[in-house]
């Protein structure tokens, strides 16, 4: 069906491409938010990779090719976004704990993993921070990955592992305070 749908996208109809669109978008935007760590400029980028994807769908010649081809525009778009805001300037604001974890099992402390694990991603490098979301997170294999970004699969793969050794480097040691960041205009 899905192919039948982008055939007819490509020859020119609307209706066909709102339907991939609708079934597409919250894949891309989940993937985009991973990536930018900003649900604003997520919707940014998945809303100008599928303006792009209307305007050369005629040029997709593998209608097979959809989805790969979604998230390698709406990845693009990610970079871009991610390349114009780097003037940004990042204070950081010390907080302490109000308490330590007293369970495994504790909700707070999962919570608080969580934050970490994600303030931790945001630090990585957006190449090595793009792989680890299109690896994990849309769980496909590192050539399609290497694919949709346009690297060999040895450079996915580089990537990958390189992300993976400074998150367990961080996620290792333990924090002596919790830093909140705050984003502030050049």
């Amino acid at each position: 069906m899905q192919l039948e749908l982008v055939e007819q996208a490509r020859g020119g109809d609307h209706d066909a491409f709102a339907v991939l669109v609708r079934a597409a978008t919250p894949r891309l935007y989940g993937a985009a938010k991973l990536i930018l760590r900003d649900p604003d400029r997520a919707q940014d980028a998945v809303q100008e990779a599928l303006v792009l994807a209307w305007r050369h769908v005629k040029a997709l010649r593998d209608p097979q090719a959809w989805d790969a081809w979604l998230y390698r525009l709406t990845v693009r778009a990610c970079i871009r976004l991610a390349q114009a805001n780097r003037r940004r300037d990042l204070v950081e604001l010390a907080a302490v704990p109000d308490r330590e974890p007293t369970t495994a099992n504790d909700f707070p402390a999962y919570l608080a993993e969580r934050d970490r694990l994600g303030r931790e991603l945001s630090q990585l490098p957006i190449d090595q921070r793009t792989v680890m979301v299109l690896h994990f997170y849309l769980d496909l294999p590192l050539t399609n990955v290497a694919d949709i970004l346009g690297v060999p699969v040895g450079t996915a793969k580089s990537r990958l592992n390189r992300g993976l050794a400074t998150l367990r480097s961080a996620m290792a040691t333990e924090p002596s305070e919790l830093h909140v960041v705050q984003e502030r205009p050049a």
